[in-house]
């Protein structure tokens, strides 16, 4: 008598009133079925150990996954990399927007400022594009740099495990997504009222939407923010956010949002001269006038090659 069997690891199977079985097994890394005959008397108790063997008295060795002990170890790194470096601002933000770009030195000129004004370590994905543009404004201000990287980001053809000219010691290569993740929420946590901390969302794509909305999220929930609360601002040039913003006022016309549930948790801003004027308050903290800030910036940027 022949039968199929599909199991995972860590599960048992109990055949009773047997004796002899053909089971073909499936092994989905060599891609090939094997014919596995045994023999089971009746009343066989679940609790004996069998030694199944293929055809050719090769022994079948099951491994569990070692991948959630890899992200456990990975997390730690990120941890001990944020209790080294210290918690900051973390920016999210597209990794295609090079130097060219205007929002390139748009973001330049804000990470520069901020981490003037909170005094603060920097994060970013540690990738091309603006999140290059964040540490470069950081290095002018100089302030410390942190960075979770990953093997290889959208629209890059190549993988490296090294940033071109951050140092070793500031920044993590990961290879799984869900432990940069952890790094860089965590970045932004605040553990005491000194900490001056925020999320700083850049335009960008696919990933970048994907980060928005899980600290979106996490926030919503109070697993971010719930005692000491972390300024999240979207940073919305030339309006390059309009349209999202436009769904979500869909989404609450359709009640899957609640009214102002979003906008409460989050604050857009158009210009850098806002989003600093918004941390500034925030933090409590003194700000210089307006239209003095917009002369230094435009002065900044001229003097950027």
């Amino acid at each position: 008598m022949g039968f199929a069997l599909l199991g995972s690891v860590g599960s048992c199977v109990s055949l009773k009133d047997s004796h002899h079985w053909n089971v073909k097994f499936q092994s989905f890394i060599l891609k090939e079925s094997f014919g596995v005959g045994f023999k089971l008397v009746n009343n066989f108790k679940a609790c004996n150990l069998v030694r199944v063997s293929l055809c050719k008295s090769e022994f079948v060795h099951f491994e569990e996954r070692t991948s959630p002990n890899e992200v456990r170890k990975e997390i730690e790194q990120c941890y001990e990399l944020i209790h080294r470096l210290g918690r900051g601002v973390v920016y999210l933000g597209s990794s295609r927007m090079g130097p060219g770009h205007p929002h390139y030195s748009q973001t330049l000129e804000l990470s520069r400022e901020i981490a003037n004004l909170l005094d603060c370590t920097t994060w970013t994905g540690a990738g091309p594009g603006l999140m290059d543009a964040a540490i470069t404004g950081a290095f002018q201000a100089k302030k410390p740099v942190g960075g979770f990287k990953i093997r290889r980001e959208a629209g890059e053809w190549s993988t490296s495990n090294f940033h071109p000219y951050l140092p070793s010691d500031t920044y993590l290569t990961c290879r799984f997504f869900s432990a940069r993740k952890h790094g860089l929420v965590d970045a932004a946590v605040r553990s005491s009222i000194f900490d001056k901390t925020a999320v700083v969302a850049l335009p960008g794509g696919v990933g970048t939407l994907d980060e928005m909305f899980e600290i979106l999220a996490l926030i919503q929930l109070e697993r971010i923010g719930s005692e000491l609360p972390v300024p999240f601002i979207i940073m919305n040039y030339d309006s390059f956010y309009a349209k999202l913003l436009d769904f979500l006022n869909v989404c609450e016309d359709w009640g899957t949002v609640s009214k102002g549930e979003v906008s409460s948790l989050w604050k857009i801003c158009d210009t850098n001269s806002e989003a600093l004027a918004y941390l500034a308050e925030f933090y409590d903290l003194p700000f210089p006038d307006e239209g003095k800030q917009e002369t230094e910036l435009r002065t900044a940027q001229e003097r950027i090659p």
